[in-house]
């Protein structure tokens, strides 16, 4: 098998569903050994089962709360004792609740901190002196377009992205004397589970679907992305080049676009 993906380790938070469950899939066609992590056990060992049955290749899958520092710490430690190395970590897992800041709840909020920033953190922090030991190995955050431009009741979920973004820039110049690659994903709204429960009346999702993108296109940038030395994946890209419109002229993108924010 020709591929760069042949023979590597990819560990995915998130792994359960949506893009993390398809990049599984597709990295595993490319004969990497996935490494699935998630919440729910059964989840993870039905797609692990079906991983090894049809690509003959061994699939690892632990379940794993990453705002559980002690779970992430023993998760990691096993990991880099049964593989010695993890050459792609795709931190994934997060999630949002869309409401206003005064009808917010304070525990999502801890929450989606807790998961979307400390949780994708912990496990950078867990393969880095692995790979920095190797001198290779590519992190890819899933970030957000939200975490460029934030819109009413996306507050503090637009805050986490924004977080990750921080962390990822910060990230990629730490590491710039090594070969360890370090990505940020900045999807608009996916057509995943997601809105399952940020936008539990359907609202957001109705108004926005025919903007929504095809997890399977957004999986298969990924995984096209692993091993080169991309900076950020902005999908789609008419929605990235608003965001970089927002920054240079905020109060007339506010002023002329402010109803297209109102979407949830």
């Amino acid at each position: 098998m020709n591929s760069r993906l042949n023979g590597k380790t990819i560990v995915i938070t998130g792994a359960s569903s949506g893009i993390g469950e398809k990049i599984a899939y597709l990295v595993a066609e490319q004969g990497a050994t996935p490494v699935l992590l998630a919440r729910s056990h059964d989840q993870l060992e039905r797609i692990a089962k079906n991983i090894e049955e049809k690509y003959k290749i061994d699939c690892l899958f632990y379940k794993l709360d990453v705002r559980d520092t002690e779970n992430v710490k023993g998760v990691f430690e096993d990991i880099l004792h049964k593989v010695n190395t993890v050459d792609v970590l795709v931190n994934n897992a997060g999630f949002g609740v869309f409401a206003n800041v005064v009808d917010a709840n304070i525990e999502q909020m801890k929450a989606m901190f807790e998961v979307n920033v400390f949780g994708l953190i912990s496990c950078t922090k867990m393969v880095l002196p692995a790979m920095m030991k190797q001198n290779s190995g590519h992190i890819i955050n899933i970030a957000s377009q939200a975490g460029k431009i934030a819109t009413p009741k996306s507050s503090v979920y637009s805050a986490t992205k924004h977080a990750v973004l921080g962390f990822t820039n910060s990230l990629r110049m730490e590491l710039a004397s090594t070969d360890i690659r370090v990505t940020a994903v900045n999807p608009g709204p996916i057509r995943t589970r997601f809105f399952d429960i940020a936008d539990e009346s359907g609202t957001y999702a109705k108004n926005v679907n025919k903007f929504m993108l095809d997890p399977d296109v957004v999986a298969a940038k990924i995984v096209q992305a692993m091993f080169t030395s991309k900076r950020e994946l902005n999908l789609p890209g008419w929605m990235n080049a608003g965001s970089v419109f927002y920054t240079l002229f905020p109060r007339l993108v506010e002023k002329v676009g402010g109803k297209a924010f109102f979407k949830k």
